[in-house]
């Protein structure tokens, strides 16, 4: 059982690492980036920080996805995707997989290559609408982490 032990351990790290990322980009770096206070070139400012942390999101999220399915593997938890009460465990595959797609599919054919032409013709709105989305993300990441906790302690709403 030290291997689930481990798998746990690893899994709680990847997402501190992943969720903390998120919240410190949507609270922080991105305000600061809108507001300008990182320099004028807001989209030079942004890239500095998302070129810095995009590989350690990627790390992260692929280390939380291996150890999340070994552990759904080797304690046999599939039947919780069929009960209700297990809500979160849904919760975490879906957003899970968004970021996935985002960091492996989004990040590099639309952030890298679509939203410098979006900047450049109306910034305002680009990281308006960035910073939105990085807000949705971060809620539905922390609904999902408070479920997966307190759901994984024996709390359920149903």
């Amino acid at each position: 059982m030290n291997d689930v032990v481990l798998a746990r351990a690893l899994h709680v790290l990847g997402v501190v690492i992943w969720i903390g990322g998120v919240a410190m980009a949507t609270m922080v770096v991105l305000p600061a980036v809108r507001r300008g206070d990182l320099g004028a070139d807001r989209l030079q400012a942004f890239r500095a920080v998302e070129h810095r942390f995009v590989w350690i999101a990627r790390t992260s999220v692929i280390v939380v996805g291996l150890t999340g399915f070994y552990m759904l593997a080797r304690l046999d938890l599939w039947s919780r995707f069929h009960d209700a009460s297990f809500w979160w465990m849904h919760a975490m595959l879906c957003i899970w997989l968004i970021f996935m797609l985002l960091l492996f599919v989004g990040e590099p054919l639309v952030l890298r290559r679509l939203f410098p032409r979006w900047v450049a013709a109306r910034p305002r709105t680009a990281f308006a609408f960035l910073h939105w989305l990085h807000v949705v993300l971060l809620v539905l990441s922390l609904v999902t982490v408070f479920g997966a906790v307190a759901g994984s302690h024996g709390w359920s709403i149903f």
